[in-house]
């Protein structure tokens, strides 16, 4: 068997080129990571299997027609359906009750991101908190965006993943340690590099169920008969250490609910 790797690095451009470089190879089946390799993938080809991870609502954004039964040549795994995002707002709330101001950092660009936003505004209502789009297309808008946003009191952080964000993790996680902006994250290793709290799949995870699927497609299976996947195991990581940086104490319900505590 050959493998053959590609990485975007959140360059558009390089994904484009990349995924017209391995389609032209003719695979017997390709690994799609995210909606920004999904797109330039679908836009070069409609009959090569395409094995997803970390996509959020592929209907909305045309990979499958239906999670049960997708009918094209793409199928995987869904980072979270939208409702789910309305969970970071509550668990911030939590942990920092008297926040009142949420930032959603985000790719505009992201069709998956419009979405999470609104599920966050929808739960904000409730939550009394103001939310502010905060759309972010390169590492220089990043900690401008985040500085202007600080410059009010009572503010909260929350990040969308995208390439984009994932990348610039730690110049993200330094700068709302230095504005002192309590921030949830998606995934655990966010919280592992100092990151306040995180919750979301065990991303390691979908890779070995995504391996499922590459198997059963090798050995003749279609895409278009296997269905979309759910979360099969959500994770929420808090850092105390952090936390006591930022003056937080963590509730008692909140730290039994954990599935790691980072001291």
């Amino acid at each position: 068997m050959t493998i053959e790797t590609r990485w975007g690095v959140g360059d558009s451009e390089r994904l484009r080129r990349h995924a017209a470089e391995l389609v032209a190879l003719a695979p017997d089946v390709i690994l799609a990571v995210a909606v920004s390799s999904m797109v330039p993938l679908q836009q070069a080809t409609r009959t090569v299997p395409i094995v997803f991870v970390q996509v959020t609502d592929a209907v909305g954004a045309g990979f499958v027609e239906s999670l049960s039964r997708p009918g094209g040549n793409a199928t995987g795994f869904s980072l979270s359906e939208y409702g789910f995002s309305a969970k970071w707002l509550e668990l911030l709330k939590q942990i920092a009750p008297r926040m009142t101001r949420a930032g959603v950092l985000r790719d505009p660009s992201n069709p998956s991101g419009i979405g999470l936003l609104a599920a966050i505004q929808g739960a904000a209502a409730v939550l009394d908190v103001e939310v502010s789009p905060l759309g972010v297309r390169d590492v220089r808008e990043i900690e401008r965006v985040i500085a202007a946003f600080a410059q009010r009191p009572n503010g909260e952080l929350i990040l969308v993943p995208t390439a984009l964000t994932v990348i610039n993790r730690q110049l993200i996680i330094n700068l709302a340690a230095r504005h002192r902006l309590p921030a949830i994250y998606p995934y655990r290793y966010f919280v592992e590099a100092g990151g306040l709290m995180s919750y979301g799949a065990d991303e390691i995870d979908q890779y070995r169920l995504a391996a499922g699927y590459v198997d059963r497609i090798l050995k003749g299976e279609k895409p278009a008969d296997l269905p979309v996947q759910a979360p099969t195991k959500l994770e929420l990581v808090v850092n105390l250490k952090t936390a006591k940086t930022l003056g937080l104490e963590v509730p008692p319900t909140l730290l039994a609910r954990a599935d790691e505590a980072i001291e």
